[in-house]
């Protein structure tokens, strides 16, 4: 029997090693408590495990699963977004970056944090998503210009996530070098760092690929609203 590569079940991989201690759930279902990220996971795509997921997600909220191929909720769950992912791993040898213009983000800069995502939209970020990792950004003229952390976290392995510029600021290599400083972090401890983007972000793709990314599989996100 072929074993499963835990970054073909990520949020289930990470919710049941490394992130143990934040999931909520049991053996069919899984997720993070919202206020660090709004991700299910299911031990397979039955519908048992989606009534267990339902059971954890409160009416009218959302809930996003990475899986491998399309899934069919139970009618618990009205689908509200299906988009393809593209999930990337670090694979060649790390790049030299400016590291004297980067900080790391703590507590004091939630808001800040929370309005450049509001601004770039890079994808799912909430009010403790900064603690899922560390986050490192780049302040021009006071402002919070650029960021980049981790998010999931599993066995071996580390999310690169929420890369966001500011449009003000585009052009000056701020992502280019958030990202190699977080992956430089990450493989300091040993791990491998992955990132996932939309497939059709072509430039996203194009820019990973130049930092040492492969592309390792594609995914669906399936974004789910409780009935």
């Amino acid at each position: 029997m072929t074993a499963i590569d835990p970054l073909d079940n990520v949020v289930w991989s990470a919710l049941t090693s490394r992130q143990a201690s934040l999931a909520l759930g049991g053996p069919l279902a899984l997720r993070f408590p919202s206020e660090y990220a709004r991700f299910g996971a299911l031990s397979r795509p039955a519908p048992e495990n989606f009534d267990a997921l339902a059971e954890l997600v409160e009416p009218d909220d959302q809930i996003a699963l990475f899986t491998r191929q399309d899934v069919t909720p139970t009618d618990a769950f009205e689908v509200v977004i299906r988009r393809d992912m593209t999930q990337m791993v670090a694979a060649a040898e790390p790049k030299d970056f400016d590291a004297a213009r980067l900080r790391e983000l703590g507590a004091g800069d939630v808001d800040e944090m929370l309005a450049l995502v509001d601004k770039t939209k890079p994808g799912p970020f909430n009010t403790r998503t900064r603690e899922l990792g560390r986050f490192l950004g780049v302040r021009i003229d006071g402002r919070l210009a650029a960021m980049a952390g981790e998010r999931m976290r599993l066995d071996g392995h580390t999310e690169v996530s929420a890369v966001c510029t500011d449009p003000d600021f585009r052009g000056r290599g701020l992502g280019r070098d958030l990202v190699l400083a977080v992956c430089a972090q990450i493989r300091a401890r040993g791990e491998t760092p992955f990132l996932h983007v939309f497939s059709d972000n072509l430039g996203a793709l194009a820019l990973y690929e130049k930092l040492g990314f492969e592309v390792r599989t594609g995914l669906r996100l399936t974004l789910m609203r409780k009935r």
